[in-house]
């Protein structure tokens, strides 16, 4: 996986939750608490979630061919995507049924400590993910906010740890509230609100996911600063008349489609279009390395009051 997938925050927070899911389902068997066993589905569920972004990398970097010739980027996309599925129906929906169960029926709660103990250790072992996962993502981040960083990444995998350690670790407050009002007041209504609250957090955690992965799924184009580039280096190139009109396209989170209508000289011969086309593809790639997969159309320059064959066809720089 890229540097921009996060490998190391995926797979830290895979094994710290493998780790915290077998503690809170024996902290359930020992206690009866309905906050554990939402906690144990929650921390089984995105172990299964980092495993399924690990195996997204994995095939995204499968080889080009004729059933997909722009390769297998969105891949990561695609499992991204059934993250916040799994978060949402096996997290979030389960730990809402269980809670209002309990909220019906309310159950006494044995042994309280041990929940409380391994609630603790679990919290400590979910910091150390979430500071793994905010390390690898100020990699990347550059200045951006953290908001703005997770709506905008095109790397889905960091966002997506980001936001399930910080659930996580809010949801474990949840159940150690739970818990421990109900030891305090002997009122088991506590545990069964403080599990109805972690669903609540998976769901719209979900939801967020949900709504960030389906933009990239549907196909998002150059960030602002990129697009500036290629354009910059585009309308920089002395042989160029004009940029008629571009259109850029994620392939996958390290891969930038590049398509462009450029305006030549009419008196250019055709080898020298060929010629000055090699060298913005070169230049373009030399500004924007992700921009990868490149087409560039030359065309012979119009007026803008002249008729034109693109209906879409935006003049960025009239020819000198």
């Amino acid at each position: 996986m890229s540097a921009s997938g996060g490998g190391k925050a995926i797979i830290a927070a895979l094994l710290a939750n493998l780790g915290i899911a077998i503690a809170k389902f024996i902290g359930f068997l020992v206690s009866g608490s309905s906050s554990m066993l939402a906690e144990s589905v929650h921390s089984l569920a995105d172990t299964g979630n980092q495993g399924l972004l690990l195996l997204g990398g994995r095939k995204s970097r499968k080889l080009a061919d004729a059933e997909h010739p722009f390769g297998y980027g969105r891949e990561r996309y695609v499992y991204a995507f059934v993250v916040s599925i799994i978060l949402f129906s096996i997290g979030g929906v389960f730990s809402i049924y269980e809670g209002i169960d309990k909220i019906v029926e309310p159950h006494k709660l044995d042994n309280a400590i041990v929940p409380l103990v391994i609630l603790l250790v679990a919290i400590g072992l979910e910091s150390f993910s979430l500071r793994t996962a905010v390390r690898e993502s100020n990699h990347v981040r550059g200045k951006q906010s953290w908001v703005a960083f997770i709506r905008h990444a095109k790397a889905p995998e960091l966002p997506v740890v980001l936001l399930e350690d910080v659930a996580a670790l809010i949801g474990l407050v949840f159940a150690f509230a739970g818990v421990g009002l109900t030891v305090l007041t002997d009122n088991p209504l506590f545990d069964a609100i403080g599990t109805l609250a972690i669903g609540v957090l998976l769901v719209g955690v979900a939801v967020i996911l949900g709504i960030e992965t389906k933009s990239l799924l549907v196909g998002e184009g150059a960030n602002p600063r990129d697009a500036e580039k290629i354009r910059d280096v585009i309308n920089a190139h002395p042989d160029v008349d004009a940029l008629i009109h571009i259109k850029t396209l994620y392939l996958g989170p390290d891969e930038l489609l590049v398509a462009a209508k450029l305006a030549f000289g009419r008196s250019k011969r055709l080898s020298d279009v060929a010629t000055s086309i090699d060298a913005v593809e070169a230049a373009i790639r030399a500004a924007v390395p992700i921009a990868r997969t490149i087409y560039l159309e030359p065309d012979v320059y119009r007026s803008p009051n002249s008729a034109h064959p693109s209906t879409d066809a935006i003049v960025i720089r009239a020819a000198d």
